[in-house]
């Protein structure tokens, strides 16, 4: 069984690859991805000074970057005080005895897959890369730049603006002067991870957009016609990722979502003229 035989890009040997060599090298590929991310979880499991108290407790701390930026920025633009957020000293409680280890090992992990996403893209491309003809090598190269740079922009997004809105609200709600909130490191992490992972994928929604559209599954015209449904449901969404009644904070998250929304938009136009498509 060969493969890739009609690329005039691939070597003889290559075109003549079976099924099972083509499973060998894939084999590698992920060798090298895993290997790769196991070198970024090992650092920073041996780093918690840096990666634990800094980036995964950064938020619980009041000195954190973006409650400094957002209440300077409600200063700027005029709103006083709305914007800046008192943190409430918490102290993360672990419930088992082998708790902190097993979330110290998961977040070195998780962190070192986020980090390496970039280059386990590029694996995917150099395994899918003989498949390819000389006009579709430039567009894969692009895409594998464009959806690291947006997943790793939404994982930004989602770690220094949704968390803290999201965080300092529910860690301050109260129902009762009765009930105490006790937060454990487990539940912490998993709200952190959720998050942030959650923005990642909402971010990768222009890439998303590109295949539906190839695919002739969405169309621009779809997307114009629907604009205010979308405006609706990226301003509930806002609403639920920063259940704040503060507007203003609602707008800090709702803004970029609808910035992604018009992107998609182009993105689909662009789609359909550089690959003269067919569409209704």
């Amino acid at each position: 069984m060969a493969f890739f035989a009609s690329n005039k890009n691939t070597t003889p040997e290559t075109a003549e690859m079976s099924f099972l060599q083509h499973l060998e090298a894939f084999r590698w590929h992920l060798v090298r991805s895993a290997a790769v991310v196991f070198v970024f979880a090992i650092t920073i499991f041996c780093l918690p000074e840096i990666f634990i108290d800094t980036v995964l407790l950064g938020p619980i701390d009041q000195n954190f970057i973006s409650y400094r930026t957002l209440c300077s920025l409600g200063h700027r633009i005029g709103v006083g005080d709305v914007m800046c957020m008192i943190v409430k000293p918490v102290q993360l409680q672990t419930l088992e005895v082998s708790e902190q280890f097993f979330t110290h090992m998961s977040f070195s992990f998780m962190s070192g897959l986020i980090l390496a996403f970039p280059f386990i893209l590029w694996e995917l491309w150099k395994f899918v890369r003989p498949a390819l003809k000389d006009k579709e090598m430039g567009p894969v190269k692009i895409f594998i730049v464009i959806a690291s740079f947006l997943f790793l922009i939404g994982i930004s997004f989602g770690y220094f603006i949704m968390f803290p809105m999201s965080y300092n609200f529910l860690i301050n709600y109260q129902m009762s002067s009765k009930i105490i909130t006790n937060q454990t490191l487990d539940n912490y992490t998993s709200f952190i991870y959720t998050l942030t992972l959650v923005s990642g994928i909402i971010f990768e929604m222009p890439v998303l957009v590109y295949f539906l559209t190839r695919m002739t599954l969405l169309t621009p015209q779809f997307m114009r016609k629907y604009r205010k449904h979308a405006v609706v449901i990226i301003l509930i969404a806002s609403a639920i990722i920063t259940p704040s009644p503060d507007v203003t904070s609602q707008m800090v998250v709702a803004v970029p979502m609808y910035f992604l929304y018009e992107l998609s938009v182009f993105i689909s136009v662009w789609t359909i003229k550089k690959y003269k498509l067919n569409v209704l």
